[in-house]
């Protein structure tokens, strides 16, 4: 345990600690040199100049010396520096693979290009009201294809898309606006519960983290880290839904198949630079929609046929 003597010694400059090891690395306190530990008043700082405390008070000055170097490094400038780390692993070609698909997607005319979660809300209403519709239209479109979302967006806005108006509907009308959505029977009852959460708790608006929209019925990871992107301007992850998960597998962008898309989005973000993250889901998504297909993928048409380890065995 350091003295309040040892602990100044850690906020002095790099000039202190060369006179500190000058003194460790001496006899003591003999030769003119400072002593690390001030004497102590009375009988016992008698007893301490002739006995062995002053080594043992020398010998912890040294350690903390070493350790100080350490943490220093070559002087000021290594205050705080993190230790260098071995490169990570990351996927063969996937530049090459990236630049590819950016090619190939260049004309952004994917489903997902025009109606995509970003194209649904209405943009003359207010924010709140436009972070609400975005939230809607990400719940409808798990297991749902966008087309179908944005029908279901278009009769949804057509009656005044808010909270209140979501709260003052029956269940069957809400069914019928969002019909023939994936599993809509379930989504109505998510987005009636959603929405009164979203009342008591937020006035009306949705939340601004991961963490507080993912504990809301009905709203996954995906769907929380595209409502960040796109309702608060915020990119918190990768989102992933079946077109990265399995595009990502067939391109092994994973260090090892995965078999959930929260294991992909995990494997992904170890490696992929962040500055990335953002535009890899609408990416991954047309590509998935147009070339990649799920079943009988079009890898003749694809710049990633050579560089692509499932096409191999196509």
């Amino acid at each position: 345990m350091c003295s309040p003597q040892e602990t100044s010694m850690m906020a002095v400059g790099v000039r202190m600690v060369t006179r500190s090891r000058s003194c460790a690395r001496g006899a003591g306190p003999r030769g003119g040199g400072e002593e690390a530990v001030p004497l102590r008043r009375g009988e016992a700082a008698a007893e301490e100049r002739q006995s062995h405390c002053p080594v043992k008070r020398q010998r912890k000055a040294q350690r903390l010396c070493v350790a100080y170097e350490a943490a220093d490094g070559d002087g000021e400038e290594g205050k705080g520096a993190e230790p260098l780390q071995a490169p990570g692993w990351e996927p063969q070609d996937w530049r090459r693979q990236l630049a590819n698909i950016r090619t190939m997607r260049s004309r952004k005319d994917a489903p997902v290009d025009q109606l995509g979660a970003e194209h649904c809300y209405d943009p003359s209403a207010p924010p709140k009201v436009r972070r609400y519709q975005v939230l809607v239209s990400l719940m409808l479109s798990s297991q749902t294809k966008d087309q179908v979302t944005a029908g279901a967006m278009q009769r949804l806005r057509a009656r005044g898309l808010t909270v209140d108006s979501v709260l003052q509907m029956d269940d069957s009308t809400l069914g019928a606006l969002i019909h023939p959505v994936g599993f809509w029977r379930s989504k109505v009852k998510y987005i009636k519960q959603t929405s009164a959460i979203l009342q008591q708790c937020y006035g009306g608006d949705i939340p601004s983290s991961v963490a507080e929209l993912v504990a809301l019925p009905g709203v996954g990871p995906k769907m929380a880290h595209l409502a960040m992107a796109v309702a608060w301007g915020t990119v918190s992850g990768i989102a992933v839904d079946t077109h990265v998960h399995r595009i990502a597998n067939r391109l092994r962008w994973t260090r090892k198949q995965t078999k959930a898309p929260e294991q992909t989005r995990a494997a992904l973000e170890e490696w992929l630079p962040r500055e990335l993250w953002g535009e890899i889901n609408a990416l991954l998504v047309g590509f998935g929609q147009q070339t990649c297909l799920p079943v009988h993928p079009r890898c003749q048409t694809c710049l990633n046929q050579a560089l692509c380890p499932a096409a191999q065995g196509l």
